[in-house]
């Protein structure tokens, strides 16, 4: 895995191995491309505090910190960022309505899918962080700036799926990347679009994620 992410272009300094098998999915796809999704933890919640605090000892202000539900030490990453001026984002997949609640205070942005919002609102009510994205599969995504009072909406790239295990993390990783690297929330988002669009005619997860160059490349064809 940590040769892989190499690979890819990632620091991988701060992949620690924790003496346990990493994180894994049972995934199962059905005839038009729909999964099912069955996670053995492994290495992903067996974070410690020390570990978390040595990668965002260098973190500058600018920085993000992107997380999801899948690890220990989420509430102590995203309060340590916050309070080194960085901004966090969080991903709540898997969705758990006491996880999401409890990183809220420290939260730039909170991810959800349509299912996962119309559950956290229905349980919570109104939902005080700064931004929000919510992802609707086909039907696209929706940012909406809470302290600005905007919504944007942001149409998805018409595909035939194969297997769309992964599209939402894809999404979000170039949402939060383009974020990062300056562009608006227009822009970050029809990117993180492209990548999905081309994601889902791939199979896989991680591997069918796709270069930026290919993104680039889609969304130039497509402009």
């Amino acid at each position: 895995m940590r040769d892989a992410l190499a690979t890819a272009g990632v620091d991988v300094t701060h992949v620690a191995n924790a003496g346990v098998a990493s994180g894994h999915a049972i995934v199962m796809v059905d005839s038009v491309g729909e999964n099912s999704i069955v996670i053995h933890p492994g290495a992903n919640r067996a974070l410690d505090f020390n570990g978390v605090e040595a990668a965002l000892h260098d973190a500058r202000p600018s920085d993000w910190l992107l997380m999801q539900n899948e690890t220990n030490c989420q509430v102590e990453a995203a309060r340590m960022a916050h309070g080194r001026g960085m901004r966090v984002a969080y991903s709540a997949a898997p969705f758990d309505a006491r996880s999401v609640q409890a990183v809220i205070p420290y939260l730039t942005l909170l991810i959800l899918n349509a299912a996962e919002a119309a559950q956290l609102f229905q349980m919570v009510g109104e939902v005080l962080v700064p931004r929000l994205l919510i992802t609707r599969g086909a039907d696209g995504a929706e940012w909406r700036d809470l302290e600005k009072a905007e919504t944007v909406s942001i149409p998805a790239f018409p595909v035939h799926p194969t297997d769309t295990t992964g599209a939402g993390d894809c999404f979000s990783g170039y949402t939060v990347a383009g974020l990062s690297a300056g562009l608006s929330p227009v822009r970050a988002l029809r990117q993180a679009a492209a990548a999905a669009a081309l994601q889902v005619q791939r199979l896989g997860a991680s591997g069918a994620i796709p270069a930026l160059s290919d993104v680039k490349t889609f969304l130039a064809y497509h402009d």
